[in-house]
């Protein structure tokens, strides 16, 4: 899909377009987006939070003034998702102010807009996990989870009402590294996500389980299932297969080199590389001030090397049995080909779902596609789970 904003700005774009999808399931508005973006200096995060944070205000300014319960719940849904969007590119200073902000103001105007759908806080460890339970009165319930920079909050739009308005249970949450456990106490990503998963379940006490993975959470769902037997079907939104396979490019393919040197006491040649990279890639740019924040390292390599631990190899994809369901589309700008890799190791029963540009559906995650994905996704599950 060509942009029609950000034309020199990939990751701005995206993160648009990401914004219009959400229409589909009353997070966002046409007119409210493109006057939002237009309003915004390419590659400025500064510019990005201000318009992102200046219509969020506006919209929640007018649902507040509602007497109208529709009314009140529409305008709600699209400020939290604004106010998403405000503090997205922000992470590089963790202790900007504006971030919790921002990140507190969507949470409290979602559970304003949703009042039916039960806000949990599910054990886990020493803390809780934060999350929604949208109980329709069925028998299965699909968990459904973000990945690298989404919210629970965000699980809404993305596939929890589509999923709720079918007659599925829906549980979403956030776990380590997202949104709600991150501004809360800095708790960070981990790579064995069947520890997040199996407290989740415990909590959950259903009997028939499927789990949703959205865009990263399409190598931690994966993950989870090949060790957790109560997950009876996987939905991968996009698969993905190994978060290191881009990086590794800078190394020859060679990952006991790039091990060695990303995890050295001192490598300033890769220092170097990776510096030169944030200064010409947008959105290496934004993964490098993003994902030291969620993993909690100090810097780009540091951050690499931990990303090498987030694979799905040496036989962890081929301990899955329960029906899986890889999505894939091919103008993704993230994990071209990786959909493609995780459905070639899979020996359980599989489907290959692959969207595309005739339906302005080859977008990472399908975003601008939502009604689209969602359809396909829901008859794949009522058919296998």
């Amino acid at each position: 899909m060509q942009p029609i904003v950000f034309g020199n700005d990939p990751t701005f774009w995206y993160e648009t377009l990401r914004s219009f999808g959400h229409i589909a399931y009353g997070g966002a508005d046409f007119g409210e987006v493109l006057v939002t973006a237009q309003r915004i200096e390419e590659g400025d995060y500064d510019s990005w939070h201000d318009e992102w944070r200046r219509i969020a205000d506006l919209v929640a300014t007018e649902a507040e003034r509602s007497s109208s319960p529709i009314s009140r719940r529409d305008g709600f849904l699209r400020a939290s998702n604004y106010y998403r969007s405000a503090e997205f590119f922000l992470h590089g200073n963790p202790d900007d102010p504006r971030i919790h902000d921002s990140h507190a103001r969507s949470v409290a105007c979602f559970r304003k807009a949703l009042p039916g759908v039960q806000a949990v806080q599910i054990p886990y460890e020493d803390t809780t996990l934060p999350g929604y339970h949208y109980d329709c009165g069925g028998d299965r319930t699909v968990v459904v989870h973000n990945g690298f920079d989404g919210s629970a909050e965000e699980m809404h739009f993305v596939a929890a009402a589509a999923l709720a308005e079918r007659g599925f249970n829906v549980l979403s949450f956030d776990g380590p590294g997202q949104p709600g456990p991150m501004h809360r106490e800095s708790l960070t990503f981990r790579p064995d996500w069947e520890n997040v998963i199996g407290p989740v379940l415990d909590w959950l006490q259903a009997d028939r389980v499927a789990l949703l993975g959205n865009s990263m959470g399409g190598l931690l769902a994966p993950r989870a299932a090949a060790f957790e037997p109560r997950i009876q079907a996987l939905v991968a939104l996009d698969g993905v297969y190994d978060m290191s396979l881009v990086l590794l490019d800078h190394f020859g393919g060679d990952r006991e080199l790039a091990a060695r040197l990303l995890r050295a006491e001192s490598a300033p040649e890769i220092d170097v590389l990776f510096e030169q990279l944030m200064a010409t890639d947008p959105g290496v740019r934004w993964a490098c001030t993003h994902g030291m924040w969620v993993t909690g390292t100090s810097t780009p390599r540091s951050y690499f090397a931990d990303m090498l631990d987030y694979r799905l190899g040496d036989g962890v994809a081929e301990r899955i049995t329960c029906p899986t369901l890889v999505c894939s589309a091919p103008g993704d700008l993230f994990f071209q080909g990786q959909p493609e890799l995780l459905y070639e190791h899979l020996t359980c029963p599989k489907t290959f779902l692959e969207f595309g540009a005739d339906l302005g559906s080859d977008a990472h995650c399908q975003a601008g596609a939502q009604r689209l994905a969602m359809a396909r996704i829901a008859d794949w599950l009522e058919r296998n789970f």
